[in-house]
C-alpha cells in the first residue's frame, strides 16, 4: 500500500506539472461542469468537483475530497488522502479507492469496480457495487436496498503501527440489502445483519441479526 501511494503521488504530480490546464492542476481544486469535453481530472493539492449530469475520464487527487454529482459519471475515482461521495444515480465504470478517507454512495449510485480503502467509513444508501468491497480499518454500511456483488473483505494490517484504543470494524448489512460472494474477515469485527438481509458465507466473524430500521449500537 506505501508503495501505491508512492508511484501514484510521483506519477500524478509529474503529469500535472508536465501540463497544467483548468482540469490538470498541481495546487488548487478542480471543478468540472455539464458539458464539458470528456478528460481526465487531476490534482495533487486540492479537492475535485463534478457537477451534476457531468461526466470525466479519471478523476484523482492526493490532498484532497473527491465528489462526483448527481447523475454524473467517471470511469475510476482515486484519492490518497480524501473523502470521496457519489452522488444520486452517478455511474462509475471502474474502481472507487482511497488510502485515508471515507466513500458515500448515494441513492441509485452504480459502481461496476471495487470499493477500497484503508482507513474511513463505507457508505451505501440503496446503492449497487460491482466488485466488492475491501479495507482494513473501515466501518461498512450496506444501507437498506443495497446490492454488493464480488464480497466484502476486511484484510488484516500488514504494518507497524500503534493505538491507544482498540478499533473493532463495524460492519453492517442492512434491511433488504444483498451482499453476493462471500465475507472475509481476517481480523475481529462487529458483523450485524438484518433479519430481511441476503448474504453468502461468512468467513472469520459471527453475524449479529437485528430487526428494524437500524443495527444495535
Amino acid at each position: 500500500m506505501i508503495r501505491y501511494v508512492l508511484v501514484f503521488t510521483l506519477a500524478l504530480a509529474g503529469a500535472a506539472c508536465d501540463v497544467e490546464s483548468d482540469n490538470e492542476r498541481v495546487n488548487g481544486s478542480v471543478n468540472v461542469a455539464a458539458g464539458q469535453p470528456l478528460q481526465d481530472a487531476t490534482t495533487v493539492n486540492g479537492a475535485i468537483r463534478v457537477a451534476d449530469g457531468a461526466a470525466v475520464k479519471d478523476a484523482e487527487t492526493v490532498n484532497g475530497g473527491i465528489t462526483i454529482g448527481d447523475n454524473a459519471s467517471a470511469n475510476s475515482v482515486q484519492a490518497v488522502n480524501g473523502s470521496i461521495t457519489i452522488g444520486a444515480n452517478a455511474r462509475i465504470a471502474a474502481d472507487v479507492s482511497c488510502v485515508n478517507g471515507s466513500i458515500v454512495l448515494h441513492k441509485g449510485a452504480d459502481v461496476a469496480g471495487k470499493l477500497a480503502n484503508v482507513n474511513g467509513r463505507f457508505e451505501l444508501n440503496g446503492a449497487h457495487v460491482g466488485g466488492g468491497i475491501r479495507t482494513v480499518m473501515g466501518d461498512i454500511e450496506v444501507g437498506a436496498d443495497s446490492r454488493v456483488e464480488g464480497g466484502i473483505t476486511v484484510q488484516k494490517s500488514n504494518g507497524f503501527s500503534i493505538s491507544f484504543t482498540k478499533h473493532l470494524p463495524r460492519i453492517v448489512i442492512g434491511p433488504g440489502a444483498s451482499v453476493q460472494g462471500p465475507m472475509k474477515f481476517e481480523r475481529e469485527v462487529k458483523l450485524y445483519v438484518s433479519d430481511s438481509a441476503t448474504i453468502g458465507e461468512v468467513i472469520g466473524a459471527k453475524p449479529i441479526k437485528f430487526s428494524g430500521d437500524n443495527a444495535p449500537s
